[in-house]
């Protein structure tokens, strides 16, 4: 598997399919640890323990889904499956603030 990163886009190659990834964002606001699962097309599949308020930007499919599991009383418990596209980011917040200040001076 060959991994490529540009920008907000990224392009994942998996034997002949060539994947377009988009960059997600996730913020655990609770107090406790939770397990990012994140599901995608062609087998497309990562896992993540994210503390609690701690952020996390991932590179998927837009087709994937996201299930946030956390460890209840009688074992895992899903708490809630969302959308990649609900997480992905947009271009403006993956540019560094000196890509910003440029478009905005017109250079």
């Amino acid at each position: 598997m060959q991994l490529f990163l540009l920008g907000v886009i990224g392009i994942v190659m998996i034997t002949d399919v060539i994947l377009m990834l988009d960059t997600c964002h996730y913020r655990n606001t609770s107090g406790q640890m939770v397990i990012l699962r994140c599901i995608g097309p062609e087998a497309f599949f990562q896992e993540k323990v994210v503390f609690p308020f701690e952020d996390w930007q991932f590179c998927c499919p837009s087709q994937s889904r996201v299930d946030i599991w956390t460890h209840g009383i009688m074992g895992a418990e899903l708490l809630d499956s969302v959308q990649a596209d609900d997480l992905r980011m947009s271009v403006e917040a993956d540019l560094p603030a000196w890509g910003l200040a440029q478009q905005n001076l017109g250079t």
